[in-house]
């Protein structure tokens, strides 16, 4: 008999009633009496169990005591209506094999509630979770959303390299690639390493991002987006950083900012919408799981909205639009700022805004989405579009609730000397980017682009309050397991 996954067995209709299927799965479950056994089973494609009844007296006494949480089983019976509450259907089991056995002394996701932190100890079974599991299950959702949007919009997915020469954000926070051997390292004569004899002839790194190839592929192109995973060597333990992340990072020719906000809260929109139509058990455990948690904290730790009522806040309300300069003015003049309530002080126009000026601006003052664009110039990349003022440029920050910034982007600078003469500013090697130069020399055009960082989007999207909880194997300093 062919398998049937419990999502479809669910979803079947009274037609099936009466029929055989043949489940395979884990148990989460088993209660036995004196003649019959639940065996509550999932198999992973979906937050919901299939449960199977079965007469102790059709299965070996051997098996039946190995069928314990964590054991692996097929099932073959009769789908009927359950008799209990909470399930519309259940297998009435005709013939129960045990897969693989689970000892229950050593096997650590017992039916009962763990920490998230001691989930992360085990993350090669934490899968098997229903948080994880819906977790897991809105990403794969959301990862191919993504490309669906582009693709039905008539972007081209470019693979850009994740070994690169370059540091796209100019911060020196890289992670290098290396085949030399640190006990005999090869050294120059003023003592430095000598990268010419390294296997690409040159000091590499693993990429922050792949925007400045991108650029490359737009200007002939006209709209393309990368995909990928990306690296960062920031010694940082806090719950939104990790050292491997994934980034969702378009480039559009003949895109100027306002182009570049509209695409942005375009594509935000759709993919929540499609978390919605098409993850509703998993984000209505999520919000259930999230009301659960807060219901545990104080009252200023709590989230603002329900996971849910979050989502949808972002479908019902036009994103806000605003200047740096504007959303300065705002913070400066607000209560907690005069009061000394913000952790970051706002005195002084071309502070770097943190995460907690950017919740004000979304959950206390504009009360939607907003997004600031001009930036000053000296807190922003090299890249980005010099404004006339000289003194800010075309950056644009996404902000939403709970998390702050989601999309940081810019209208791209296309004029040569200006861009000549930043990198000069900001100590970027011309010499190594000759060839993003180039794109400035020959058929320049405007253009602009952002970036999405994929688990910050899953942040929101889950609701979960750690980065390292919506990766399936995170990677932190001093942890690379699994």
């Amino acid at each position: 008999m062919k398998r049937t996954k419990i999502v479809n067995l669910l979803k079947a209709d009274e037609k099936s009633l009466g029929q055989e299927f043949l489940v395979k799965g884990w148990v989460r479950t088993k209660r036995a009496s004196k003649n019959i056994a639940f065996i509550n089973i999932n198999d992973g494609s979906v937050i919901h169990n299939i449960q199977a009844v079965a007469d102790v007296n059709n299965i070996d006494n051997e098996v039946l005591q190995n069928i314990t949480t964590g054991a692996s089983v097929a099932v073959e019976g009769v789908l009927i209506e359950s008799q209990g509450k909470g399930q519309k259907y259940e297998l009435e089991a005709k013939k129960v094999d045990l897969l693989g056995k689970a000892d229950p002394e050593k096997y650590p996701i017992q039916p009962k509630k763990h920490s998230l932190e001691f989930l992360r100890e085990v993350a090669h079974l934490r899968f098997r979770t229903n948080t994880f599991g819906a977790v897991n299950r809105i990403r794969h959702h959301m990862i191919f959303a993504v490309h669906k949007f582009f693709n039905d919009k008539g972007f081209y997915n470019i693979h850009t390299p994740i070994i690169t020469g370059s540091d796209a954000e100019g911060a020196g926070e890289m992670f290098k690639v290396t085949t030399l051997d640190f006990d005999n390292t090869p050294r120059t004569e003023d003592g430095k390493v000598d990268y010419k004899k390294d296997f690409f002839g040159k000091a590499t790194n693993l990429t922050v991002s792949g925007q400045l190839e991108g650029e490359l592929a737009a200007l002939a192109l006209s709209e393309i987006y990368t995909f990928g995973p990306t690296f960062r060597a920031e010694n940082s333990n806090t719950k939104r950083h990790l050292a491997e992340f994934w980034m969702i990072e378009p480039e559009m020719a003949f895109y100027d900012i306002h182009d570049n906000m509209d695409l942005a809260e375009e594509m935000l929109k759709y993919l929540i919408r499609y978390a919605l139509d098409h993850c509703k058990d998993d984000l209505q455990f999520l919000n259930d799981r999230q009301k659960e948690e807060d219901s545990k904290k104080p009252a200023n730790e709590r989230e603002p909205m329900e996971l849910i009522e979050k989502l949808n806040f972002i479908l019902e309300n036009d994103f806000e639009r605003i200047t740096y300069t504007q959303a300065f003015d705002v913070l400066r003049n607000s209560k907690p700022n005069k009061k000394g309530k913000f952790a970051f002080p706002v005195k002084e126009w071309g502070v770097d805004l943190q995460s907690e000026h950017e919740r004000y601006l979304v959950e206390k003052h504009y009360k939607k989405p907003v997004i600031v664009t001009d930036y000053p110039k000296a807190i922003k990349s090299f890249y980005m579009k010099q404004n006339d003022d000289g003194k800010t440029v075309r950056g644009m920050d996404v902000l939403f609730p709970s998390i702050g910034e989601i999309i940081g982007g810019s209208q791209r600078e296309e004029d040569y000397d200006k861009l000549h003469r930043r990198m000069e500013e900001m100590n970027i090697p011309k010499e190594e980017m000759w060839w993003f130069l180039d794109t400035r020399r020959f058929g320049t055009v405007e253009h602009s682009g952002y970036g999405l960082g994929f688990e910050r989007l899953m942040l929101f999207v889950t609701g979960m309050g750690n980065i390292r909880d919506v990766i399936p194997f995170p990677r932190t300093p001093q942890n690379a397991e699994f």
